[in-house]
């Protein structure tokens, strides 16, 4: 059964990061790239500031288990002839102005391969500074600190293939990102597996084709998420070894170093688990089994609005449809979708 009611609040109660903590994330980044504005040395050096990842994605949950909630924005950059030889110094601008300047100085700080972080123990907030620069043809590079060389990429370019995949998924892609990033932490599942690949991977298993055979393909959260991670277990299955996998953007680069053979298949092996668990809650046709079910998935959070009663009218009205749920086993899967 669907239980849309029931995923609506799960979303909204024990996934979505609550709205104060998305503008408290904002307000931080604000001070922070104020602080780098306001020393005279880092002035000269910065033109912006660009949201990145899960934020401007809106794919960002609340985290479970007391783990802190990232938040990335990257910081452009003038670039320095100079320091071609030394990359280096453009992470180090940044660290060196936090490192040295209350209250950052005195907070948990440094410096990683392509950022420079800050961590808020009170709030349980993390948050990446990225330094980029825009190369004379336009186009956008971080910096890989560890290698000292430049690695292309296209955040925005990123952020708008996101959100046509989400209108092309009857705008539940990014809520079946989420749900899916809940299931990786509330069950430890597929550690290794960064958020970037779990995003690209979910989000290129969305294409138009499946609704012209199945209208209702992408209809409702639970039957999205049904689709596209049984679509994703089915692209996975094709590859015992691990595929490259390519910026969506367009930008060239690849995402193979955020993985190794080993964490893919795991990855593998715990999507397929998970896909025939949410097909077998999805097509449950009692409803109390069907919630027991999603709940030995999401856990407890999984629950009836508050208030909401359980009908004999609510409990058809969450049953999945025989079309939709024996489309899994009839409709072929072709290109990349697998």
């Amino acid at each position: 059964m669907k239980h849309t009611d029931y995923f609506k609040n799960f979303l909204e109660n024990t996934v979505n990061l609550p709205q104060p903590k998305v503008d408290l994330l904002s307000a931080r980044v604000e001070s922070i790239y104020n602080c780098l504005k306001a020393n005279p040395e880092a002035k000269a050096l910065i033109k912006k500031k660009i949201p990145q990842g899960s934020w401007p994605q809106r794919t960002i949950i609340k985290p479970v288990n007391g783990n802190a909630f990232d938040g990335d924005f990257m910081i452009q950059m003038v670039e320095e002839p100079d320091w071609a030889d030394n990359l280096k110094k453009y992470g180090d601008t940044i660290y060196n102005v936090l490192h040295n300047t209350s209250p950052y100085k005195d907070m948990p700080h440094g410096r990683k391969c392509r950022c420079v972080y800050v961590n808020y123990a009170e709030n349980a907030m993390h948050v990446d500074i990225v330094p980029f620069v825009l190369h004379a043809d336009g186009t956008q590079w971080i910096i890989n600190r560890d290698d000292n060389t430049w690695e292309r990429t296209d955040t925005d370019g990123f952020t708008s293939w996101m959100k046509k995949q989400d209108g092309i998924a009857n705008k539940r892609l990014r809520e079946v990102i989420r749900i899916m990033k809940f299931l990786r932490d509330h069950k430890n599942s597929w550690t290794g597996t960064r958020s970037i690949l779990l995003t690209t991977l979910l989000g290129e298993r969305v294409e138009e084709w499946h609704k012209i055979v199945d209208s209702g393909y992408y209809s409702d959260l639970p039957t999205a998420l049904l689709h596209i991670v049984s679509d994703l277990d089915a692209y996975l299955q094709q590859y015992p070894l691990k595929p490259i996998i390519t910026d969506p953007s367009g930008s060239g680069t690849s995402f193979d170093h955020r993985w190794t053979q080993e964490t893919y298949s795991h990855f593998r092996n715990r999507i397929n688990v998970h896909a025939a668990e949410i097909k077998n809650a999805y097509e449950e046709t009692d409803f109390d089994e069907s919630v027991k079910k999603w709940q030995a998935l999401f856990g407890d959070g999984f629950k009836a609005p508050a208030g909401s009663q359980s009908s004999a009218a609510g409990k058809f009205s969450t049953v999945a449809s025989t079309a939709t749920a024996s489309s899994l086993s009839t409709v072929k899967h072709s290109g990349r979708a697998g």
